[in-house]
């Protein structure tokens, strides 16, 4: 197998451009109308919508396309699929990032993670034990062994997924992309020391809604104390060199978002292929 990049997010963060993406829904339709579309990524989303695995299973293979597979020669996803879990930090879930990752994204999203122990434990549950001393043993993973269906669906061994399938940018091998939503003004408070403590972490997402609605301005994200709030998040993320992600991107805002800092950036499936180029072009792609 060969060390190409198989993650297309990471894959555009590590060339310093900005990864674009989309929230889409679990099912097979919605799966094989985006399998080509002009994201690095889609994002499922198990939070607000029902928590199906199956249903994901169903949409990963329809994000699958065997002609483009053998004239491309690679096994690298056209566009990767991530998932966002329905589980808080603070309920220290882990089974939900389990099961999405053994279905086979490359990637989980957690919502409001707030504190340095339930940063750890999301980062955690994303990866296999290490061996005590063993080399990046921290986070010490706790995520269980069951590969078979995701090491089928990335199309490697299950030795070859073992080695891959660890959470960058802790390993600079790894695939898999573990993002955090930041979206109260204690996990701004507690940012800073999150992204010192736990190595990882390869994603800040700012969750406007919620964030707008603690700070108790709904969904006014151009109120001076969201905007502010936001602003915080972004300095501690380029401080640490941790990608910021913007769930809202439109034709409006792209040219901004990408000018103050953020890597990823989020649209409307049903209407940012346009949104997408744009920000290519401004981005010097």
């Amino acid at each position: 197998m060969s060390s190409e990049r198989l993650n297309g997010i990471i894959r555009a963060l590590e060339r310093g451009k900005p990864a674009f993406t989309c929230f889409a829904k679990a099912d097979k339709l919605t799966a094989q109308e985006l399998s080509d579309a002009p994201y690095d990524g889609i994002v499922f989303e198990m939070e607000h919508n029902p928590y199906d695995v199956a249903a994901l299973g169903d949409a990963l293979q329809y994000m699958l396309n065997r002609k483009v597979i053998a004239s491309s020669g690679s096994v690298a996803p056209v566009v990767t699929p991530i998932a966002r879990i329905p589980a808080n930090g603070g309920e220290m879930n882990q089974f939900q990032a389990k099961q999405v990752l053994d279905r086979g994204v490359y990637g989980v999203i957690t919502p409001h993670v707030s504190t340095v122990d339930q940063a750890y434990n999301m980062v955690a549950s994303c990866r296999y034990a290490k061996p005590s001393g063993a080399a990046l043993y921290e986070p010490k993973g706790v995520r269980g062994d069951g590969p078979a269906t995701a090491a089928r669906y990335w199309g490697l061994t299950m030795q070859e997924y073992y080695a891959r399938a660890d959470v960058w940018p802790l390993a600079p091998h790894g695939e898999i992309l573990v993002g955090m939503m930041c979206e109260s003004p204690e996990a701004i408070e507690n940012l800073d020391d999150i992204l010192s403590d736990v190595p990882g972490i390869g994603l800040v997402l700012i969750g406007e809604g919620d964030l707008s609605q603690a700070l108790g301005y709904p969904r006014q994200y151009d109120h001076p104390e969201v905007v502010s709030a936001m602003n915080r998040i972004v300095e501690i993320c380029r401080k640490h060199e941790v990608a910021v992600g913007n769930p809202h991107t439109n034709a409006g805002n792209v040219g901004r978002l990408i000018d103050e800092g953020y890597k990823f950036l989020m649209s409307a499936p049903s209407r940012s292929y346009g949104v997408v180029g744009q920000g290519r072009d401004l981005a010097g792609y």
